[in-house]
């Protein structure tokens, strides 16, 4: 079985996801992205992921519903929810989904560094 190498990132925003992999590089982690719920799910390649990071707005679908899915097929990885769209609704539907982090958008680079690197040594 291959190594479990990657963050995962999800979400619909071009720039952010190219900020998050710009700061995940420099902090030493390789990235792949993409940019839809739908994306992911064709990819199907789990195995290289160690963490997901997942908007939570991926418009019009859910980034919540999207870990529901996966853990309901068998893929149980940590995940990291960001959004834009705070509410105490998203919040609590992340935090019960089991999440290892909730980070409302803008957020600094620490609060996104601090959780992968904590679920990287874990999954080492």
């Amino acid at each position: 079985m291959p190594a479990r190498s990657s963050v995962f990132i999800v979400d619909d925003d071009q720039s952010m996801r190219t900020c998050i992999k710009r700061l995940l590089r420099v902090h030493g982690f390789h990235s792949t992205l993409f940019d839809s719920a739908s994306a992911l799910l064709a990819c199907g390649d789990f195995d290289k992921a160690f963490c997901f990071i997942v908007d939570i707005n991926l418009n019009g679908d859910s980034g919540i519903e999207l870990c529901r899915h996966l853990a309901g097929s068998g893929v149980s990885l940590p995940v990291i929810y960001i959004t834009g769209n705070d509410s105490e609704a998203n919040r609590a539907a992340a935090i019960k989904s089991g999440c290892v982090a909730y980070l409302t958008k803008p957020f600094a680079a620490l609060s996104l560094i601090e959780p992968i690197e904590r679920v990287h040594a874990t999954a080492a």
